[in-house]
């Protein structure tokens, strides 16, 4: 079985809870690698009439989730910070969790039967659950990312960090480094420029990074997106 990435498509939501949408299909059975995140996440599959749907969280080290031929699939991104509070967040860190189904084509969150949203009404979906409290935001994460002073306790944070994301803030920073990282080498940064950059202690500290958070070394990065 190999290990790739399906072809998807992406797009970007009105909403500032939204990350992005993110859409389609599995040709061939294989297996994708699950990289280091900070968001939690809503994925739908379809598969062979059935549609499931799952919650999933941060994503602290490469997993891999398998998937079947003649899928599709719709996930919500959500951006940092923002969360189900009647969800304990450490359950969905590296894992998924499904969703029971109700009947017509609905499914139970939260006590209540909703209906399994599509691409084109997923914006009206995010903004119901954010109406019903379902869906909440803690803007201290993105403050705290950015080195915005905050005028609470290191308690506190590390507190509503583990409530809104189910990691801490230290390793939340971790992941969004070796993002960033992963990103300068896809555009062409060279790897001792990537170090730099980023604020590694040397190269090695990036590969070991970059090999738990994104499943690749630095130069298996550059190579791919060399080709």
């Amino acid at each position: 079985m190999s290990t790739s990435y399906p072809p998807y498509e992406e797009r970007s939501s009105d909403s500032p809870l939204v990350h992005s949408f993110g859409w389609g299909c599995t040709e061939r059975e294989g297996v994708t690698p699950m990289n280091a995140d900070s968001q939690c996440y809503l994925l739908i599959t379809y598969q062979d009439g059935k549609t499931r749907v799952a919650l999933g969280g941060a994503v602290t080290k490469t997993w891999y989730m398998p998937y079947s031929a003649g899928g599709e699939w719709l996930g919500i991104r959500f951006t940092t910070g923002t969360f189900m509070p009647h969800m304990p967040t450490n359950c969905l860190v590296n894992n998924l969790i499904y969703l029971p189904e109700a009947a017509g084509n609905r499914f139970w969150l939260n006590g209540c039967a909703w209906e399994v949203p599509a691409l084109e009404n997923a914006d009206s979906f995010v903004k119901r659950l954010l109406q019903e409290e379902v869906l909440v935001h803690d803007p201290l994460l993105n403050a705290v990312l950015c080195d915005q002073p905050q005028d609470v306790s290191f308690s506190t944070v590390r507190r509503r960090f583990l409530r809104a994301s189910g990691v801490t803030p230290g390793v939340m920073h971790q992941i969004q480094r070796a993002r960033k990282a992963a990103l300068l080498l896809k555009n062409g940064v060279s790897i001792l420029d990537t170090v730099y950059e980023t604020g590694y202690f040397d190269q090695p500290h990036l590969t070991r990074s970059l090999k738990h958070f994104m499943g690749y070394t630095p130069a298996q990065l550059l190579r791919a997106y060399s080709l």
